[in-house]
């Protein structure tokens, strides 16, 4: 079976939300504070098992910028000047997953 394919992707200031949907036909809406708070980074996930950071007082946060990485991914930039981690596809779904 053919992995989800993001379709479109909506950032939103309003709601502070990532609107999300894959060609499969599920739509998410993922808070910019899960985003920033769940990065894929190594500053966020650690460099092995169980160095994941807590990351706290992130409720505000807001996503600036959004950057393509290849086919696969995005890179996205936060106002409080994170801007490491890649969002890939298969992440942003069980993200949007995991939020519902």
């Amino acid at each position: 079976m053919a992995r989800p394919w993001p379709e479109q992707l909506r950032f939103s200031r309003a709601d502070k939300a990532l609107h999300v949907a894959f060609d499969d036909g599920k739509r998410f809406a993922i808070p910019f504070e899960t985003l920033r708070v769940e990065s894929p980074s190594a500053e966020v996930q650690g460099h092995g098992p169980g160095e994941k950071r807590i990351v706290t007082g992130k409720e505000n946060v807001l996503v600036t910028a959004a950057e393509p990485v290849g086919r696969y991914a995005v890179r996205l930039v936060f106002d409080d000047g994170h801007d490491s981690g890649l969002f890939t596809w298969d992440y942003l779904y069980a993200l949007g997953e995991s939020a519902h």
